[in-house]
């Protein structure tokens, strides 16, 4: 069968169609700009939607303050544990004062400084928390930190297993020395740190050799230090002793 012709419009129709793609055509960039808006409000940092995450964690006793529950359902949604090193770097960013808690000022501080205000944006901000750590002056800045962070807060001193725990997690991969630090610090007298010896194993684990030719016995190491290496030296000595004679 033959196609037939194609009707000529009539000047209605041709008035009401190009009505129609105008009013196609108007709809569709105004839902484009308002999709463009919808990003830019999603993507830009949002105090108000920064606050209401926060609240996410809290309880109605107390609202102003991330404790222990929230802080383990926050590492939940965020696919890390509390644990993990990543957090001690958040909270150095946000200047928490104790751990496990996060007090509202200073959530907003870290996070606005961060540009987080929800989950995913905290997501993807964990490999940039992750890589200050290789900046060894933002390293050293964290380890001091960590001190009187990790503390109990009514003591001048850090407890011996806190300070363990602290210089596994900030020492352990990458000083050699440490599982013998560990090892001494386990049979020795000491029950608590204190900051000049915190601060100095840092020194000592960047500074000191592994076989410790260049340590200073009359350097100004504090008696901790000088133990450890006697200590060392002796196990060392004793092993070579065991090998020759087996």
């Amino acid at each position: 069968m033959p196609r037939g012709k194609r009707r000529a419009p009539e000047i209605g129709d041709n008035m009401d169609g190009q009505s129609k793609r105008a009013r196609t055509s108007y709809t569709s960039i105004a839902t484009q700009q308002s999709s463009r808006r919808h990003i830019r409000a999603e993507d830009g940092f949002s105090q108000k939607r920064c606050l209401a995450w926060f609240h996410e964690y809290t309880t109605p006793d107390e609202p102003e303050t991330l404790g222990p529950d929230g802080m383990e359902k926050f590492c939940e949604d965020i696919g890390v544990e509390p644990e993990n090193i990543v957090m001690l770097v958040l909270a150095y960013k946000m200047g928490a004062t104790q751990m496990g808690f996060f007090s509202q000022q200073e959530w907003l501080k870290g996070l606005t400084d961060l540009e987080c205000d929800s989950t995913a944006k905290m997501v993807v901000k964990l490999d940039y928390l992750r890589s200050i750590l290789n900046d060894p002056n933002s390293f050293k800045s964290i380890y001091r930190y960590a001190y009187d962070f990790a503390k109990d807060s009514d003591q001048r001193s850090m407890d011996i297993v806190t300070a363990k725990a602290m210089l596994q997690l900030l020492l352990g991969k990458h000083w050699t020395l440490y599982p013998q630090f560990a090892q001494f610090l386990e049979q020795s007298k000491y029950k608590v740190i204190n900051k000049d010896q915190w601060c100095n194993i840092l020194e000592f684990s960047r500074t000191i050799c592994i076989d410790l030719s260049n340590y200073d016995i009359d350097g100004a190491w504090p008696v901790m230090l000088d133990e450890f290496v006697e200590w060392l030296r002796l196990q060392r000595g004793l092993v070579i002793v065991s090998s020759g004679s087996s």
